[in-house]
């Protein structure tokens, strides 16, 4: 922006007025002198003159600088009140201007911020209100600071929770819900809600506000995301099972029609082998069904303090690996089970056709989880193995139960875990079981 021009400053028009009024007081002086014929007197009657004008113009210079100062004060009042509309008009040409159009050019710089901020708002509310996810934010004293629409419908009846106890208001909700609040931690947990079995997931952030500690509570609901993650869960298991069945029934069915035709022909030497096969294939689904029994009866782990170098050396007993580095303290988490797991990872790392001194474990800690890394220089595996690795009863070996990492599966995630599975550069597999530190 352009500086105004000024025809005068204000040190210009001070001492302008300054010098016309020395002028007129001089121009007085010399004609009450010659008027009165004593200077003395003139002098004196300039100087009392001069008294009593300066004043005035004084006031009159002054009044326009003064009523000036006042529209700014009342606009900077206005300012504090979050009112930016007003602006204050001055042109003297000089450097009063100056300050006014800068006060002027502030109040469009906070006008155009707060629609711009009031804009963002509106925005960030439309989008927290209508989000599936129930959103309450808690005060320190319990009292609810804000809930979206989501938490209205799924606490209150649609109704306003602002302003109430968040105590009070937990007090009619299902006892599995205030059990997940009582437990501090995020976690999944069901219950029944208009009539049919709702999960939902909650996830606990504690921060300051305005100096004081806020807790927002977020309740995302899973419930179609996890059947529809069931249903293809149990597809593929559904798949497994009847490819399982098929190999095995088909078989017994062509050799218990075989037997007959020997018994109708009397020819009793090949029934032997015929019985001893169909023997060898009830065995085969009797260990299959033993297998899922094994997988769906995962007893609850019992977590304990283990110290992970005991931990490996046991481990190492089992299947041979190269030990990398290991976190100095101790996990919490079923070491039965944990080795378990870990036992049938390296199992199918030294069976992937890899080296004993290619396989290698390490712990690392990050953060509030451990994770455990199991490594080979074997082929790797597709995509499409990829994706059905962890299905139960899946697998690529033709002797092979498909059961170890569905096993390792289930036994990470009964710890809060996960497990991982990714190729590596330049061929071979790595499997990750990362669990919660406590």
């Amino acid at each position: 922006m352009d500086a105004p021009k000024r025809h005068f400053s204000m040190a210009g028009k001070l001492a302008l007025l300054l010098f016309a009024a020395m002028l007129g007081a001089v121009g007085l002086c010399a004609l009450l002198i010659d008027w009165l014929g004593n200077a003395l007197l003139g002098a004196s009657l300039t100087l009392v003159l001069c008294a009593l004008v300066a004043p005035l113009i004084a006031q009159r210079y002054l009044a326009r600088q003064l009523s000036l100062f006042r529209a700014l004060s009342g606009s900077v009042a206005s300012f504090r009140d979050g009112d930016f509309s007003f602006s204050v008009t001055r042109r003297s040409h000089d450097e009063l201007d100056d300050l006014v159009e800068a006060h002027n050019e502030l109040g469009r710089v906070l006008r155009d911020e707060r629609q711009s901020l009031f804009q963002r708002e509106l925005l960030l509310d439309t989008v927290v209100q209508n989000t599936p996810t129930a959103l309450l934010l808690i005060e320190s004293r319990g009292a609810i600071v804000y809930g979206n629409l989501a938490a209205r419908q799924l606490f209150h009846d649609g109704r306003k929770v602002e302003g109430l106890k968040f105590p009070q208001l937990m007090e009619h909700t299902p006892a599995p819900l205030r059990e997940a609040l009582g437990e501090g931690r995020d976690r999944l947990f069901s219950f029944e809600h208009a009539g049919q079995e709702e999960t939902y997931h909650l996830a606990r952030r504690d921060f300051h506000l305005n100096g004081r500690v806020h807790t927002l509570y977020m309740f995302k609901r899973l419930t179609a995301e996890l059947n529809r993650q069931e249903v293809a869960t149990w597809k593929k298991v559904i798949r497994v099972i009847s490819h399982e069945l098929n190999n095995s029934l088909a078989p017994i069915t062509s050799l218990a029609h075989s037997g007959a035709e020997l018994l109708r022909r009397e020819d009793y030497e090949k029934l032997g082998r015929i019985f001893e096969t169909i023997e060898e294939r009830a065995r085969h689904l009797h260990g299959f069904l033993r297998g899922y029994s094994s997988v769906a009866k995962l007893p609850v782990p019992e977590l304990e303090s283990v110290d992970w170098a005991p931990f490996l050396s046991r481990l190492q007993q089992h299947y041979g690996f190269h030990r990398g580095p290991i976190p100095s303290e101790p996990a919490r988490f079923d070491a039965a089970q944990v080795e378990q797991a870990l036992i049938n990872v390296l199992k199918n790392a030294h069976e992937s056709g890899s080296n004993e001194g290619d396989v290698t474990l390490s712990v690392r800690q990050i953060g509030r989880v451990v994770r455990v890394e199991v490594s080979d220089r074997g082929p790797g595996m597709s995509d499409a193995v990829l994706a059905n690795a962890l299905v139960p009863f899946y697998s690529t070996k033709r002797t092979g139960s498909g059961l170890g990492l569905a096993l390792a599966r289930e036994i990470c995630e009964a710890h809060g875990g996960r497990i991982g599975l990714a190729n590596r550069d330049g061929g071979g597999l790595t499997v990750s079981l990362t669990l919660p530190v406590e």
